[in-house]
């Protein structure tokens, strides 16, 4: 069965890191773009970060960039989202999903379950 699992979520305090995972299974991640999406409270639409499956360019939303970083590791057939300089506006539930595409759009293939940040202040 073909599907996305994120892990590393969890409770830190603010200004702390995480690094979430974004592995697949039943298919090789390399050929699709991959974003991460959150959901919490005014937290809606579009991915904060995507990577591309064509040349590895990557794209951040203002809310992030500079704090997150989003790469590839191929080996493993994951996804890696390191997220640092945390603060509470951050808290939410986040998922990753993948295009068989060369840039992130929609409709998403496959979508992760989700996993919880919390961040205290």
């Amino acid at each position: 069965q073909s599907q996305l699992v994120e892990s590393g979520g969890g409770l830190v305090q603010s200004g702390g890191s995480l690094r979430l995972s974004c592995a697949a299974s039943g298919f090789t991640l390399d050929i699709y773009a991959i974003g991460w999406f959150r959901r919490g409270p005014g937290k809606v639409g579009d991915a904060f970060s995507c990577i591309s499956s064509s040349d590895g360019n990557t794209y951040y939303g203002d809310s992030v960039i500079g704090r997150f970083t989003i790469t590839r590791d191929n080996a493993k057939n994951t996804v890696l989202l390191q997220m640092n300089s945390l603060q509470p506006d951050d808290t939410a539930v986040y998922y990753c999903a993948a295009v068989l595409a060369a840039l992130c759009q929609r409709p998403y293939d496959y979508w992760g379950q989700g996993t919880q940040v919390t961040v205290s202040s």
